[in-house]
């Protein structure tokens, strides 16, 4: 049986005066190919319902435990939040911020989960891992 997930992805994106704001549209779709983008006023908005494929980048990088803190780290009863680099973006390349955020500004990713929780939804997108290797829950 497929779980079937209810979940808002918005995505921001500093647009600094150096950079093309095209450019910074290609770093968010390049990790989020299914978001609709809005150019603003200074930066990039998109909105998503799904990670499908920023969740493919976690498993090819094999960064699913780092992905895991980052989720978890930043929860709350209604969803997660995390930050990406942006260069690393670009290049399709997932790159969580940690600390300082880059000079260019930091990809702020915000997920609201509305069903079934967020603690299944981050076990589906980052499953946890036994000797690197991912594990389902319900296996």
């Amino acid at each position: 049986m497929t779980t079937v997930y209810s979940v808002d992805v918005r995505i921001v994106a500093p647009v600094r005066d150096t950079e093309i704001p095209d450019r910074v549209a290609d770093a968010v779709t390049n990790l989020f190919p299914e978001a609709d983008v809005e150019h603003e006023a200074g930066r990039v908005v998109a909105e998503a319902h799904s990670m499908e494929q920023f969740s493919e980048r976690l498993h090819e990088q094999e960064i699913l435990d780092t992905a895991r803190r980052e989720f978890f780290g930043r929860a709350d009863d209604d969803g997660f939040s995390f930050a990406l680099k942006k260069q690393a973006a670009f290049k399709g390349v997932v790159n969580f911020s940690v600390g300082n955020p880059d000079e260019l500004g930091d990809v702020e990713v915000h997920v609201t989960v509305r069903s079934p929780s967020v603690e299944a939804y981050v076990d589906a997108v980052a499953p946890p891992t036994e000797d690197g290797k991912p594990i389902r829950p319900d296996e």
